[in-house]
């Protein structure tokens, strides 16, 4: 590695850190198991989303910036990068969600499936675990694949300066943000739409490559705005980078919103007992509220904020907008699963919580792990020389 673009010492305490917390919090979350063994896979399956959706989201982001190229995407491809290697990590974690499938998703349930010959027919074809297992091989296959190619030509492309890995990660890609639109989308059908399977929506998938892609970026900013306080980022990461990752931001919330208001919108026009039975304990009561807050502090504030030229090219403010993004995806997250398991009574566990600590303790610890495997900057990569020369444009 090139000491010169290594990663500070910071990152590794980062990655310690956040190992100790996890554990702790894993502890807690364990106990709570025995406490409450329903709520635990509830909970957990919160947690697995929201972390695997960063790692995927991450994946999406990397082959976009491949596609169109700009210093905005190299200045990131390492922590992109770093992010998608944890999907191993993440297949590992996706074994509990297999073991306890029957505490999560009601068509487990021979007898209440047998209520319905529509989701008799339904479970025959579709959702059963044999095949629900199968198919999330199949998406853990696709998306290793990709994340691996891409690395392992990055890689190498830092060692040889060879141009022809350049082509060949741009063409793999285009085929692959096809593959990864597909994969998604069948995957947040299998893994949170079929929490009811009596519910469907046919705008799902892109919802989750929407919201998916937002929490990869918000987390991505973040990341950038602690790297840019340390050498060497610190003088690579030219302010109007930071600018460009805010107006992408800002299209990915309104992207996230466009297709949360068209899914409700048409669902509530429809006005289908079916349908609109998914909306109904969501809008009501202490859910209503959670969803009051979800338009405001998830769309509103942020649209708002991200307006700001000013804000979108200070890290320090730009990562305050990315965090509170983060917290409301997870938010968000609480309030799209965990009305299916209480009649649509408000309910939130603690649970909730200490499973997305306890598992994005052990991710941050495989991230930074990997983030200081690599320079921090493709140092062989075209665009480098143009970095530099706008991070120290007057100086």
């Amino acid at each position: 590695m090139n000491t010169a673009y290594a990663a500070p010492p910071e990152v590794a305490r980062l990655g310690q850190r956040a190992l100790i917390v996890g554990v702790v919090f894993l502890v807690l979350f364990l106990v709570g198991a025995f406490v409450d063994r329903r709520q635990f896979f509830h909970s957990y399956l919160i947690g697995f989303l929201f972390w695997i959706g960063i790692a995927l989201g991450s994946l999406a982001l990397l082959m976009l910036q491949h596609l169109t190229g700009g210093g905005w995407g190299l200045v990131i491809r390492r922590v992109l990068e770093a992010s998608t290697r944890t999907l191993p990590l993440m297949l590992v974690l996706f074994i509990p969600l297999v073991l306890g499938a029957k505490q999560i998703y009601s068509w487990t349930d021979h007898e209440r499936i047998a209520e319905s010959a529509a989701l008799v027919e339904k479970a025959r074809h579709y959702l059963n675990l044999k095949g629900f297992t199968l198919r999330a091989l199949i998406f853990f296959a696709v998306w290793l694949t990709l994340a691996f190619l891409l690395s392992r030509w990055s890689s190498e492309h830092d060692r040889t300066a060879d141009r022809s890995l350049v082509t060949r990660m741009q063409g793999l890609s285009g085929p692959g943000m096809v593959c990864f639109v597909v994969t998604v989308t069948f995957a947040s059908i299998d893994w949170v739409m079929s929490l009811d399977p009596t519910w469907s929506s046919t705008i799902y998938g892109l919802l989750f490559v929407a919201t998916w892609s937002l929490s990869a970026l918000a987390f991505t900013v973040a990341a950038m705005a602690t790297l840019t306080k340390y050498e060497p980022m610190k003088l690579v990461v030219a302010p109007g980078y930071f600018q460009d990752l805010g107006k992408l931001m800002l299209a990915l919330v309104m992207l996230w919103s466009y297709f949360a208001f068209s899914q409700f919108l048409i669902t509530w026009a429809g006005n289908l007992p079916e349908e609109i039975s998914w909306y109904l304990p969501r809008t009501r009561g202490g859910w209503g509220a959670v969803a009051l807050a979800v338009i405001v502090l998830h769309f509103a504030f942020p649209f708002l904020f991200l307006l700001s030229r000013g804000l979108k090219r200070d890290p320090h403010r730009l990562v305050m907008v990315a965090v509170l993004i983060l917290i409301m995806r997870l938010v968000d997250l609480i309030w799209m699963v965990e009305p299916n398991f209480n009649r649509g009574d408000f309910h939130i566990s603690w649970m909730d919580v200490a499973a997305p600590v306890a598992i994005g303790g052990l991710w941050l610890k495989v991230f930074t792990w990997q983030l200081s495997k690599r320079p921090l900057v493709p140092l062989n990569d075209p665009e480098f020389e143009v970095v530099l020369e706008q991070a120290h444009a007057g100086h």
